[in-house]
């Protein structure tokens, strides 16, 4: 797991500045190379989790020097694809997966990318044909930006490196400003700046004289893909065996390897199979896994509709012999905000992000640089509760639209002061809209027209509602008309809720540590067994991700696997109205809105008031206004949180 960076045909790329930026990614070691003519400039830093020894230094290049390569991430099949390398007469100076993507990609170019299963974003230089190719992972669990202007082309693992450098100017995208407003990210290509891109998940760039020539997917994700077992049962143990399988390959280290523990099913059952697989080993992996958690003080996460976690993660803990650090975090961590959002590059407003950081940096201050993860277990099987309330609109849907309209403005009357409540109205509030309107609202934290009406004149300018929707009713239209309506809702979690909002700043959150977290629920075989399922096997009544859970009644106890959802947060309501009141005032007062020029304040104010008085609920709306204005004075004033002398 690394840091990677680089430039072609632009010469305010400077990779010691890019290496220093994201040396976080890398503590164990940097890199450069360049080109022979030198338009061409690859940098690295380096976290050596497998082969640790200097044979695994990057950039690597091939003996006749045809082929330089930066890459960030793990290949879990690398072993299989070295001996077949090796059978092919290929010979290998050390034990890595760097070195075998390096020959393999010399071999079979851009053809080898979808015969790859594990978490990856890489750059390939080909001097004989001068042609660069960037290339990120099927589910995009590594994150991969990019510029393309008349100072050339560039990318780095994190857009800081690309913004502090100065290759790219920090001008705000009016259309990414929005739908950090709407969704709390940014849907696809785009981000908050202008001219910074992302390599889409499962697609590969070819750049040649400095401009983009190529962007194309080589592994779709697609549902039916297999033929799905016959019978629950047969359905059930193919679950369980895939999750077993992913965890087993996902477990190859040279490093000591760790794991989330929350109490949930995921996390649960990613812990279960790995404890396993080190007894199975035997002496090599002995010893009990070591499980990392979190317990949030400083008020109630029931106010939020969540269940408390850590109960569930002793539980589970005692259940499968292993051992659990808890971190002990309080309202004293919201003093890490800006800092969160200097490593997270885009202005994300979860403070779940900051748990990660902060249980990243207990492992590695404990010596793990690998952290296994339960992410994905609800993207893929379902479990998020708009899973359950999307399969209720089977009562309503084909209502005349008067009617549920009709349904829209009753339930909007309803109070905001309950989790229940809450949800009941944001269950219907987009009832009169068409179907796969419908189906991206599910994912909306505002309204569009409120959020249109809080960005400034000159900003909102050429916007419309409509443009909220757009970037996923895109996405909607990859799939067959056809498709299953809980698989068109999945689509959208794995192409975007995961790959633009909770992979990216797990990835960053872990990496800011120096720790690399790997996701065997998103392991491309069992991503394909699970697109294979029927809907009914996955969210089945009100039960969600139930062929799941019914794979591991065998190994953990029945009150974890059907115990409430519950979410990785803090009670952002509560510190809203408390510790983070002053920041509030601060970041969204009148004058500091009209010097920034990106919202409007009387209708800022007037969201806040509304919020106050109990008429909305507008917590993360207002909160990420207040990360905006943060990320804002740090990449576009300068005032950093972190690494302010760079």
């Amino acid at each position: 797991m690394c840091g990677i960076s680089g430039a072609l045909d632009s010469p305010r790329y400077n990779a010691s500045s890019a290496n220093q930026l994201l040396r976080r990614r890398g503590p164990d070691g940097c890199g450069y190379w360049t080109s022979v003519d030198g338009r061409l400039a690859l940098s690295h830093v380096r976290l050596s989790i497998i082969d640790t020894s200097s044979a695994g230094h990057q950039p690597m290049v091939t003996p006749d020097q045809r082929v330089a390569m930066v890459f960030n991430g793990e290949i879990y099949n690398f072993r299989e694809l070295r001996t077949e390398l090796e059978a092919d007469g290929y010979r290998f100076n050390g034990h890595s997966d760097s070195e075998v993507l390096l020959y393999l990609f010399a071999r079979d170019g851009s053809e080898c990318f979808g015969r790859l299963n594990g978490i990856f974003t890489a750059a390939f230089w080909e001097q004989d044909k001068g042609l660069l190719t960037l290339v990120r992972d099927p589910i995009g669990v590594k994150p991969l930006y990019y510029s393309e202007s008349a100072n050339g082309f560039s990318f780095a693992s994190e857009m800081k490196a690309l913004l502090r450098c100065g290759v790219v100017q920090p001008h705000l995208a009016a259309h990414a400003v929005l739908a950090h407003i709407g969704f709390l990210w940014s849907p696809g290509r785009d981000t908050l700046v202008r001219d910074v891109h992302k390599v889409l998940p499962g697609h590969v760039l070819r750049v040649k004289d400095g401009r983009i020539i190529s962007d194309e997917p080589y592994r779709p994700l697609k549902f039916n893909r297999l033929s799905a077992p016959k019978t629950v049962a047969a359905a059930a143990d193919a679950v369980g065996m895939a999750v077993r399988t992913a965890v087993e390959r996902q477990m190859v280290s040279d490093v000591p390897l760790g794991a989330f523990l929350s109490g949930g099913l995921d996390s649960s059952a990613v812990a279960a199979f790995a404890q396993q697989h080190r007894e199975k080993q035997g002496a090599g992996t002995s010893g009990r896994l070591q499980c990392f958690s979190i317990e949030v003080r400083d008020g109630s996460t029931a106010a939020e509709g969540f269940a408390d976690d850590l109960p569930y993660a002793r539980r589970v803990a005692d259940h499968l012999g292993v051992d659990l650090h808890v971190v002990q975090a309080g309202k004293e961590m919201m003093n890490r905000l800006p800092e969160m959002i200097y490593l997270l590059d885009e202005p994300t407003p979860d403070p779940a992000a900051l748990n990660t950081l902060l249980i990243s940096e207990l492992a590695r201050s404990q010596g793990i640089k690998v952290l296994l993860s339960g992410s994905g277990g609800d993207d893929i099987f379902t479990g998020y509760r708009r899973h359950y309330a999307f399969m209720q609109e089977r009562w309503w849907a084909n209502l005349p639209q008067t009617l549920r309209r009709g349904l829209a403005q009753t339930t909007s009357l309803l109070p905001v002061s309950s989790p229940l409540t809450r949800r009941i109205r944001k269950a219907f509030q987009y009832a009169g809209q068409d179907a796969d309107k419908r189906l991206v609202s599910y994912f909306l934290w505002a309204n569009p027209g409120d959020a249109l009406s809080l960005l400034s004149p000159d900003l909102r300018a050429g916007l419309t509602a409509e443009d909220l929707f757009s970037p996923m009713l895109k996405t909607l239209g990859e799939l067959p008309a056809a498709e299953a309506p809980l698989n068109r809702m999945l689509y959208l979690e794995c192409k975007h809720f995961l790959a633009d909002h909770n992979l990216n700043y797990t990835d960053k959150m872990g990496m800011a540590a120096g720790v690399e977290v790997r996701v065997p629920l998103l392991d491309l075989d069992l991503v394909d067994l699970a697109c294979s399922l029927p809907s009914n096997l996955k969210q089945h009544g009100r039960i969600g991700k139930w062929i799941f859970k019914k794979a591991m009644e065998p190994y953990l106890p029945s009150d974890v696997i059907y115990r409430p959802k519950t979410g990785f947060g803090v009670p952002l309501r509560h510190w809203l109205q408390t510790i983070l009141k002053p920041l509030a005032e601060d970041a969204l007062s009148e004058s500091s809105l009209r010097a920034r020029g990106i919202f409007d304040a009387a209708a800022v104010r007037e969201l806040r008031n509304r919020d106050h008085r109990g008429q909305i609920d507008a917590t993360y709306t207002i909160f990420s206004l207040i990360c905006l204005e943060l990320w804002c004075r740090q990449y576009i004033d300068g005032n950093y949180a972190l690494d302010p002398n760079l």
